[in-house]
């Protein structure tokens, strides 16, 4: 049986169908997937965005100085757009890491943020001084406790540790949560009294 032979004019429009699926099927596997705007094909840039996530995280819980620092590595990676948005949180890290001294602090909240800032540059005495003045004028406020707390463990003093976190839970009970997750309360993790304090539901459990 003879074959059926396609005109000369058919199959260039097969042939023009053919191409326009395959330029249009490489598009679709050459889409490259992204988180936020930025793409994160490349490891590198992979890597770049946990490292800005970190950052960020730390700079919420303003832990400056380590955020400065992995904002810093985030601001040396492959990826621009990233590069830039760490450069924009880099320069407000670094202005809220500057002592306010000079400022002359009188409100709680003054004195609370100076505290902040000399604990991140390591000025312990300073940053309790600063502290226990916030304390003073705003004994409720929870979050001078959680601070002082941090800064006791930092300082290697447990029984005060345990003691100002115990206030800044029952101020608000939120700081529980906080706290499970908080790298400054490192101290106490092998502490019984910590675990009771943090997961009271565990208490009556044992036996």
């Amino acid at each position: 049986m003879a074959k059926v032979r396609k005109s000369s004019s058919s199959r260039a429009k097969s042939t023009a169908h053919h191409k326009a699926k395959s330029k249009k099927n490489k598009g679709l596997l050459e889409k490259t997937p992204q988180r936020g705007g930025v793409e994160l094909v490349d490891p590198l840039v992979q890597a770049q965005m946990k490292l800005y996530e970190e950052a960020m995280g730390l700079f919420h819980q303003q832990k400056f100085q380590r955020a400065k620092q992995e904002l810093e590595r985030v601001v040396a990676g492959p990826s621009k757009e990233l590069a830039d948005r760490a450069r924009t949180h880099l320069r407000i890290t670094e202005q809220r890491m500057k002592p306010t001294a000079d400022q002359n602090p009188r409100s709680p909240e003054d004195h609370y943020q100076r505290g902040v800032a000399m604990m991140n540059l390591g000025r312990w005495d300073e940053a309790r001084e600063s502290l226990e003045k916030a304390r003073k004028l705003a004994p409720k406020a929870d979050h001078v406790h959680y601070a002082l707390a941090a800064l006791d463990c930092l300082t290697g003093e447990a029984d005060s540790a345990l003691a100002n976190l115990k206030i800044a839970i029952e101020l608000r009970s939120a700081n529980r949560y906080h706290a499970r997750n908080d790298e400054d309360f490192n101290f106490l993790q092998e502490d019984p009294r910590f675990t009771e304090l943090l997961y009271p539901e565990k208490e009556g459990y044992s036996g």
